[in-house]
């Protein structure tokens, strides 16, 4: 955050650039000039805020740098609970993660990336790198791409493009990504069948299907996934997976009052 940002509203500078000090931490800025020049003050100003968060319980003071706080834990927990769409959604997931045994994921979007809500481990003993509170380009991710069925193309080839931005420092996976002419057609034929899949875009060596959940009026409002890894995972079980994710995102989208047509 600039130190002269006309954007933001008289008097409340000190709160948002504190509140960049928690961001920059948070996305692995652990020193007071990596997270400076993060935030775009100098060090005596981002010394006074991260000293400040550190005495409120935000931030933690280590040999190593700052971390997050307490504090942020707790909080974190607190806004998961006020999720409706989490409580609702629970007995659903479960009974999809007993089912397939599997990785369970619960998205929403969150401007151009998803935001996982929920993650259910699967029962084979592997773990992957997806948390609750993780955000990733929307396009990339199976629970993305089915968070996107109902955009049109235009809105499908803008995420695109800022996935690949986003995957510059990242060779391995950005050969990975489909070509756009490719991915138009899956898009195509994922919004055609009601759900989506991610073939390794994201994270090499695992894949998943995904369906969204929709709201009483029929917006996409969130989605699923089942993941797993290549072993467990191979495409025709993807595919033969694809009626279990569409059924629970249909039961999770009926209690939040969408009835299909």
């Amino acid at each position: 955050m600039p130190e002269h940002d006309n954007n933001i509203p008289p008097g409340a500078q000190a709160l948002f650039r504190g509140l960049a000090v928690i961001d920059a931490v948070a996305q692995g800025d652990a020193s007071l000039p990596a997270i400076g020049a993060r935030i775009g003050c100098t060090r005596s100003t981002t010394h006074r805020l991260a000293a400040a968060l550190v005495q409120a319980g935000y931030l933690r003071s280590t040999p190593n740098g700052y971390l997050l706080g307490a504090r942020l834990i707790e909080l974190g927990f607190k806004a998961r609970e006020q999720l409706p769409l989490v409580k609702l959604a629970q007995p659903h997931l479960e009974r999809l993660s007993q089912l397939t045994q599997d990785t369970i994921h619960l998205g929403v979007r969150e401007g151009g990336d998803v935001l996982y809500i929920e993650k259910l481990p699967g029962t084979r003993g592997l773990e992957m790198r997806s948390r609750v509170g993780l955000r990733m380009p929307l396009a990339l991710t199976g629970v993305g791409k089915a968070l996107m069925l109902d955009l049109d193309e235009a809105a499908w080839h803008a995420l695109y493009e800022e996935g690949l931005a986003r995957r510059a420092g990242q060779p391995g996976l950005r050969e990975q990504f489909t070509p756009w002419d490719a991915y138009r057609v899956q898009m195509r034929e994922y919004a055609a069948a009601g759900s989506s899949f991610d073939l390794e875009e994201n994270e090499l060596g695992v894949r998943c299907v995904a369906a969204p959940i929709r709201d009483a009026g029929g917006a996409i409002v969130a989605a699923l996934s089942v993941t797993g890894a290549i072993p467990f995972m191979p495409e025709a079980r993807l595919r033969d997976l694809r009626p279990e994710a569409i059924a629970c995102a249909r039961a999770i989208s009926h209690e939040l009052g969408w009835n299909q047509p």
